[in-house]
């Protein structure tokens, strides 16, 4: 669209005279299908265009004012010092301005302009988005969503039917791509899954919306709606527009941004921020209902991408990089739906001899659910993290608890394909043998990883070990030497002993590439 064909509002908001404040020049112009975006050095203003999609109107000034307060509301809560007001353009004889006496004509919502190379997307094409980054991003969308609002109304749009009803309209608006974007064989197994999904664990639905996980959760929570900014993760640009994309599990949104990011061949970034956000909100049994919502997110990128074979506005070339790119994402969403073999992982060893190191190491490499005892034993006591466990925490039943509850976790994850390590102590015979006689009961593969290191080293690392949710101290390794009980003949064979102070990779190569 040239400047002149632009509507005669957008064509004075380029000008800098416009505006009540200094701009940078030239103002640059973002345009969306359904808004204007207008980039003035400090500030950016947007603007809804007068459309109406079905699931989004914006068709009169009414409704665009309404969307423009939502859009301000609900980004508050993840971008705060982003999302300024919400401004009314007025109209004085032919000119447009911000603020003034008469009627408005016009809203825009104001934010303050931030560098695009603090933008998540921005930061990984230049390579500088870091496993920390991803950490810290879980325990931010854990935050959150943890203050995100939920109610009866919220709750119900967890029920199956509506869960499913814009998974069977993404296959219905697809079926023209079968043999152009995706072959019959992945559309038909992408759909029998979810059929099958639906049809065989209604309690998982009713699980979730009992527990309250159906919040107002972000929507669109892909690494472009994302920016590191003043050394804090801001959360922008959620959906305003349509409940239904809004009010979901929290999963949806976890499933978003690990698949944008296994898009971009990053499993390890995924893996990150994957287990940094369950072990915040201690919702590891949400892990059951993910494969459901990777698979939906990478078939809506596919379906909105192959859109674009069919407008005839597009060219040749860019049609035939659309169809690549929605073939990528149509395999990603089939490949989300195979079931892979789960197995557990036992890690082994004293306080400090490295055993968390390195199942995040095996984490990384395996795409595993790393459940560290730690964090399931204060989410048992109902104590943040971080806090530090009175004696209360570590009496002889609370450690049977969270045995009992890694077990239980292990099992129902491992019986769905996930691989999941264990990491914990597992210095007792009974504890081990546990493990073992249910992964058989369950035909699991398992394995015991023993981290060792000498005495002197473990005391060291627990000297230096700091802002971390495990408690141990140096002056318990005493105690914990005489009480670990060593292997039986039978364990043996799942052992594999690593020495933390050597390198890992060439150790725990057999466990990565069986």
């Amino acid at each position: 669209m040239t400047e002149a064909t632009l509507p005669a509002l957008i064509q004075q908001m380029l000008q800098p005279g416009f505006y009540p404040h200094g701009v940078t020049e030239p103002i640059e112009l973002i345009q969306t299908h359904v808004s204007y975006v207008l980039l003035t050095g400090d500030y950016v203003y947007k603007l809804k265009k007068p459309v109406n999609f079905g699931f989004l109107d914006f068709s009169t000034l009414e409704k665009r004012q309404h969307f423009c307060q939502e859009e301000l509301r609900l980004n508050q809560r993840g971008a705060g010092e982003l999302y300024l007001e919400v401004v009314p353009i007025t109209l004085v004889g032919e000119q447009y301005q911000i603020g003034g006496s008469g009627e408005p004509v016009e809203y825009a919502v104001k934010m303050r302009q931030f560098p695009q190379e603090s933008l998540f997307s921005e930061l990984f094409a230049q390579g500088k988005l870091t496993e920390t980054n991803l950490e810290e991003l879980g325990r931010v969308v854990a935050n959150y969503h943890g203050e995100a609002e939920t109610n009866d109304y919220i709750r119900s749009f967890g029920e199956v039917a509506k869960v499913r009803q814009a998974i069977d309209e993404n296959y219905a608006q697809t079926v023209n791509y079968i043999g152009r974007a995706q072959t019959q064989e992945q559309f038909d197994g992408t759909k029998e899954y979810t059929d099958n999904f639906f049809a065989q664990r209604p309690e998982l639905f009713t699980d979730r919306i009992k527990n309250n996980y159906i919040r107002e959760c972000h929507g669109d929570l892909h690494l472009r709606n994302m920016a590191l900014w003043h050394d804090k993760i801001m959360l922008f640009d959620c959906i305003e527009f349509n409940e239904p994309f809004r009010f979901v599990d929290v999963m949806y949104d976890v499933a978003f941004t690990v698949m944008d990011l296994e898009a971009r061949q990053r499993q390890d970034l995924g893996n990150a921020f994957l287990n940094a956000y369950v072990e915040k909100t201690g919702d590891w049994e949400g892990l059951q209902v993910l494969p459901l919502y990777l698979s939906r997110q990478a078939y809506v990128r596919a379906k909105v991408t192959s859109f674009l074979l069919d407008d005839p506005s597009i060219p040749a070339q860019v049609k035939e990089e659309a169809a690549n790119t929605a073939s990528a994402y149509y395999r990603q969403a089939w490949e989300y739906t195979q079931l892979k073999q789960g197995q557990i992982i036992l890690m082994s060893g004293l306080s400090g001899s490295g055993k968390s190191t390195t199942a995040k190491y095996l984490a990384r490499k395996l795409g595993a659910v790393q459940i560290r005892s730690d964090a399931v034993r204060k989410h048992l006591a109902g104590i943040p993290l971080l806090e530090r466990g009175g004696d209360e925490v570590y009496t002889p039943e609370m450690t049977a608890k969270t045995y009992g509850r890694l077990g239980e976790l292990g099992i129902k994850l491992a019986s769905q394909g996930w691989t999941v390590i264990l990491d914990a102590k597992y210095d007792r015979q009974n504890l081990r043998q546990d493990a073992i006689a249910q992964a058989q009961q369950h035909q699991l593969p398992i394995h015991i990883i023993h981290c060792s290191a000498p005495l002197e080293v473990l005391q060291q690392r627990l000297v230096n070990r700091t802002g971390d949710i495990a408690d141990a101290t140096a002056d318990l390794l005493a105690s914990q030497f005489q009480q670990a009980e060593s292997f039986t003949d039978e364990e043996k064979p799942y052992i594999k002993i690593v020495d933390t102070t050597q390198p890992l990779e060439s150790q725990l190569q057999s466990v990565i590439s069986q």
